[in-house]
């Protein structure tokens, strides 16, 4: 990140609100702050605290989806949080909540949406709740089926609402299990957290169509890559995002490939009617304006109008264009991820577990007695010293894979153990395309020495 850039675009955004506040008469201070020195002293304080963190805005940081937001999000979220508005109502964020309506357009027209309900929540976890609340409502009597690659928190959610569940092995024989299990919506996910798979939407719309039953998409983590299913370079297979005009409801996180502070969700629903579920009256809100409080269409009440400012700016400056803007990042985050696999097919100590849909890869090392426990052990001691190297340090991440997976497309693969431990590396920052072949170099040359 381009620190002397953020400090002049954070000196913009205070010096914005300074000029902003000057329009009232002056009154005394109410904020306690009398003592620069002592809160001076406690941001030092809070300083060394934070250096516990890892590195997450470099590419040595190749761990989880984490990375810094855009500079332009930084600036446009301080200066509005000073004002501190909340978008649940007009009354308390007329400008923000403006500004999220503009950003939610955008990214319904994204996926083709033109008519559509829909709004930003604290993250995808309480998004996509929305989404099984109203199927729940729509089909209270139906279940909800989600694949068993889906996130963990559907059926967590499904348990809060009350709704019942079916977890599928598979979407193969799709219309015997709708029969079977009753199903009332399916969700499909668009980039699994752990692998990033996209599921195959494409294939599942015409058989949901055909049987009455609703389609969710989840797709928090991959949902912007539906940008390259309309670039001039096919880095993706873009069926299942060009499906997504097709499903009753999706959810997005801007604050994972959008670059957004967390937390920032979106939900967006096709049909504008299922606004009647969340009808309910407040004798104290709801006053200022006849328009469409947000607060009515939302589970929520208190959401920052701060985090919509941010995502407006993010998207003024970064626009949701194919070959530009934003698609040109995302662009990046792919290659890098291609260029990995690339790198693994040719290795002879590191072995792919997947190949990647969007830009998370998973391998593993190929031990000398190649086996399910030697593997994990292998992997374990790769994780923990590149993270302890002295000079290069570089930050993995692990997950546990049915053996029997590894078996499927290894057949000299031994399964002694039913689970086994690989490395997965979500390379979600553009720095990582520069970054991958020596990252690559790194794990592989510690492969050598060590296995």
């Amino acid at each position: 990140m381009n620190t002397i850039l953020l400090s002049e675009l954070i000196k913009t955004s205070v010096r914005a609100q300074a000029q902003f506040q000057s329009q009232w008469e002056p009154q005394a201070a109410s904020d306690d702050l009398n003592s620069i020195s002592n809160a001076t002293a406690i941001l030092q304080s809070l300083e060394e605290r934070l250096k516990e963190n890892y590195p997450f805005f470099h590419p040595r940081y190749a761990g989880q989806m984490l990375k810094p937001p855009h500079p332009i999000a930084i600036a446009a979220y301080l200066m509005a949080m000073q004002i501190n508005p909340n978008n649940h109502a007009l009354d308390g964020g007329p400008a923000t909540a403006k500004l999220e309506m503009d950003v939610v357009k955008k990214i319904a027209a994204m996926f083709g949406y033109t008519s559509y309900l829909g709004h930003l929540a604290s993250n995808g976890t309480i998004a996509n709740l929305e989404a099984l609340w109203v199927a729940k409502s729509i089909h209270p009597l139906k279940k909800i089926a989600f694949s068993k690659n889906a996130h963990y928190t559907h059926q967590r959610m499904c348990e809060v609402i009350g709704a019942q569940y079916v977890v599928l092995d598979s979407f193969n024989d799709l219309e015997k299990k709708i029969r079977e299990h009753s199903i009332g919506t399916i969700v499909v996910t668009i980039g699994t957290t752990a692998t990033g798979t996209v599921e195959p939407l494409h294939k599942i719309v015409p058989i949901a169509q055909k049987m009455n039953v609703r389609i969710h998409a989840d797709a928090a983590y991959g949902g912007f890559f539906a940008l390259l299913a309309q670039s001039s370079e096919k880095l993706i297979e873009p069926l299942p995002f060009l499906s997504l005009t097709d499903v009753d409801s999706i959810v997005v996180d801007p604050h994972k490939h959008g670059l957004q502070p967390y937390g920032c969700g979106c939900i967006l629903f096709r049909d504008t009617e299922v606004g009647k579920f969340y009808k309910h009256d407040s004798p104290y809100t709801y006053f200022t304006s006849k328009e469409l409080h947000l607060g009515e269409i939302s589970l929520e009440c208190s959401r920052p109008g701060a985090a919509a400012a941010a995502l407006w700016a993010t998207l003024e400056y970064l626009p949701l264009h194919a070959d530009d803007g934003l698609g040109r990042i995302l662009s990046q985050t792919r290659k890098a991820a291609l260029n990995f696999s690339k790198l693994l097919s040719t290795s002879k100590k590191l072995c792919e577990y997947t190949p990647p849909d969007l830009d998370i890869v998973t391998y593993f090392p190929r031990t000398k007695i190649f086996s399910a426990s030697n593997v994990q052990r292998a992997s374990e001691k790769i994780f923990s010293d590149l993270m302890e190297h002295p000079t290069r340090p570089l930050y993995l991440a692990t997950m546990n894979v049915e053996s029997d997976m590894i078996k499927q497309q290894y057949s000299e693969f031994k399964t002694d153990v039913p689970v086994t431990k690989i490395l997965r590396s979500v390379l979600m920052k553009p720095e990582h395309l520069d970054f991958v072949p020596s990252m690559f170099k790194q794990i592989e040359e510690y492969c050598e020495n060590n296995f």
